[in-house]
This record gives C-alpha cells, structure tokens and sequence, in this order.
C-alpha cells in the first residue's frame, strides 16, 4: 500500500505563491507517472501538471502554463508544484496523483485559496 502525504496549501492573495508537496511512502522512481489535479466546488476533478518519474517530460494545463511548475526529488520521495501569480480561479483542493502500471494513488488534498 502506498502513502501520499500533502502539505502546502492556504490562503494566498492574488498574485502571490504557494508551494504543494507531495511525499510518497515509497521509491518515486517506481511510479509511472506523478501529477497533481484539482477540483473546485461544483466542478470536476481536472489535472493541473503532470510530470514522469525520470522528470524528462512535464505536461501543464492551458490555465496554469508559464505560472506553475511540478518537479520531483527522488532522494526525498517528494513530488512539488511550485504555483506562481495565482489568480482566485486557481481556489480548489489539491491533490497529488502517482500510477504504477494500473494502480492510482492519492494524497489528502490540500485546500488552496486565493483572495482577490
């Protein structure tokens, strides 16, 4: 059984930063692919970045491109998204997303605010 533990979230101004981690209980290496998702009140849950274990390849959604960054530390076992000028519509809770082969994890979620 796999464990991801998130921290990071709050409340934030408009424009300003967080930064969400995402701590596996296992080797991160294992994994197929990392990612985190979102989902805001009354919406579907929606992947935010993804990015591969060998961290060669990430993946954004339109909205947050040039403003977010998912990285990864393999000695830690810890999967990051570092969020930049964020906007209240970027309000949802947050949740971390690891696959080995047909398996999905996910972390608690962490609640992300931003104040207008």
């Amino acid at each position: 059984q796999v464990q991801l533990v998130e921290s990071g979230g709050g409340l934030v101004q408009s424009g300003g930063s967080l930064r969400l981690s995402c701590v596996a209980s296992r080797k991160i290496f294992s994994f197929n692919a990392m990612g985190y998702y979102r989902q805001a009140p009354g919406k579907q849950r929606e992947l935010v970045a993804g990015i591969t274990s060998g961290g060669a390849f990430t993946n954004y959604a339109d909205s947050v491109k040039g403003r977010f960054t998912i990285s990864r530390d393999i000695a830690e076992n810890t999967l990051y998204l570092q969020m930049n000028s964020l906007k209240p519509e970027d309000t949802a809770v947050y949740y971390c997303h690891m696959r080995i082969i047909k398996d999905d994890y996910w972390g608690q979620g962490t609640q992300v605010t931003v104040s207008s």
